[in-house]
């Protein structure tokens, strides 16, 4: 079954309308609470990074703060202790290396630690609404179940997909994905039959 992409976005867009916002407005806190969603779901993250953000909310505070205070602030998430660790090191890199400021381009966010290609695009198309594709679980389990891809790494899923939809849409796949993923196209029992997909979804791999 070869989908179409425009309808694809286009019910997407439909079920999940939040998904076409700009984004984030601070490169910061797009930053710290991408490096802080790792493993721990959207409901505690963005819960943890407003608390921390309400006490420290630039590099300069957190590079002065207590690290247990740190870890204090965000215990809800998942590793919390050594994402603390991660936090004060990137905010010490960005003033070393960057004036402060976090940077809008690949190669740079990659040599932050506890950053990956993920964390790296989340941050380029969120905060800096540049054309990157963020590829995490959800999304290259979902894009292979559509039948867009039959890849085996969320690196080669990034790859493919961006040969099928055209740049308008990267920067939003990841978080329709993910919406999806979390509330109906779930990794086990998947709710087919109240999906707006079911009706061009090839179902593949469940």
């Amino acid at each position: 079954m070869s989908m179409d992409i425009d309808e694809l976005m286009k019910r997407l867009f439909e079920l999940y309308p939040e998904a076409s916002n700009d984004g984030f407005t601070d490169p910061f806190f797009a930053l710290i609470s991408t490096v802080m969603s790792h493993r721990t779901r959207d409901d505690v993250t963005y819960p943890a990074a407003n608390k921390l953000f309400e006490r420290f909310s630039t590099p300069e505070e957190m590079v002065r703060a207590d690290v247990s205070e740190i870890e204090t602030l965000i215990k809800d998430v998942g590793f919390y202790r050594v994402k603390a660790g991660r936090i004060k090191e990137i905010s010490r890199l960005l003033l070393e290396k960057y004036d402060g400021r976090v940077p809008d381009d690949m190669e740079a966010l990659l040599e932050l630690p506890g950053v990956g290609r993920k964390t790296a695009n989340c941050v380029l198309a969120h905060a800096f609404l540049k054309d990157a594709l963020a590829v995490d679980t959800h999304v290259h389990r979902i894009s292979n179940r559509l039948g867009l891809v039959e890849t085996k790494t969320p690196e080669e899923t990034e790859t493919e997909l961006k040969k099928i939809f055209p740049r308008k849409y990267w920067r939003h796949i990841n978080l329709l994905l993910v919406k999806l993923g979390q509330n109906t196209c779930r990794p086990i029992s998947p709710r087919c039959k109240t999906c707006t997909l079911d009706d061009i979804c090839p179902k593949i791999l469940l």
